[in-house]
């Protein structure tokens, strides 16, 4: 991390929804501007827990989440909104507009914005998001797919700088687990920091740059994600599997090859090994 201030801080941070167990325990994270972390673990370990306590959604029995520079246990979550927005696992659960113009139109208004702005903002955001030809339909007649991204957008208009997303390719086929994906890499491109929860390793290995680990409500490993989709021993005693193209590239790692994270990069490295070594 640099020497900047980081722009979440999770700090010593415990909660129990019940007096009899704790979903979290002694967490402590940093994450600077502009990351592209995935948070994963498996059912229980604490992970959707951790990003209700990052949105305000949730206050730490113990310890503190600062925001932005905002402390969660003493802001609004409306305040908080505007630093940081939340994309719910089920896209149904966030949707409830007559439109998609209203939905995005919506958090513009909430946030007090004049009427000229909210309407400039609206119309940009449509057309970055390509929602121009949908914008009058009811949002819940969409793909799920769309239905995403109709939530995405809404919440991309109030600018956040940090963009909170559960599980958001649950429930998509390829196609559109790939463009949502896509569409987070660019808006992480644009200067908003993403943090994805996800039980998709695939994803997690193509598209993010570092991982944290979480166990029984336990931070159990924090780094590089090359690092950590590699320890196989650390992902099994988590109950999870690595990626089938970092399995296979694990393999063929004493031939010389780098540790690929996604086919496009195991295709990349296997031609560079197969040029350097083929006789002209």
């Amino acid at each position: 991390m640099s020497g900047e201030p980081a722009l979440l801080r999770v700090e010593r941070v415990s909660f129990r929804y019940r007096p009899d167990g704790w979903a979290l325990r002694d967490v402590d994270l940093h994450f600077a501007a502009g990351e592209f972390t995935a948070i994963i673990g498996n059912n229980g370990s604490g992970k959707s827990t951790l990003m209700k306590l990052l949105v305000g959604l949730l206050k730490p029995t113990v310890g503190r989440v600062i925001v932005d520079g905002v402390d969660t246990r003493t802001a609004r979550v409306s305040q908080l909104a505007r630093r940081v927005g939340f994309i719910f696992q089920n896209p149904n659960d966030q949707l409830f507009a007559n439109t998609v113009a209203e939905e995005i139109r919506f958090g513009l208004r909430n946030l007090g914005l004049p009427p000229a702005e909210v309407e400039a903002r609206l119309e940009a955001t449509l057309a970055q998001f390509e929602l121009t030809a949908v914008r009058d339909l009811f949002p819940r007649f969409l793909s799920r797919g769309d239905k995403q991204k109709v939530c995405i957008a809404s919440v991309v208009a109030m600018q956040p700088r940090v963009l909170l997303l559960d599980e958001p390719t649950t429930g998509q086929d390829h196609r559109d687990s790939r463009a949502i994906m896509e569409l987070a890499t660019a808006l992480n491109q644009q200067g908003i920091t993403i943090l994805l929860v996800t039980h998709d390793l695939n994803n997690v290995a193509a598209y993010t740059r570092r991982v944290v680990v979480l166990r029984d409500g336990v931070v159990v490993a924090d780094g590089p994600t090359a690092a950590v989709m590699s320890d196989v021993a650390l992902l099994e005693a988590c109950s999870l599997v690595p990626p089938q193209i970092v399995r296979l590239s694990l393999g063929l790692a004493d031939l010389g090859l780098p540790l690929a994270l996604s086919v496009e990069a195991m295709e990349q490295q296997t031609r560079a090994w197969l040029r350097a070594r083929v006789r002209p």
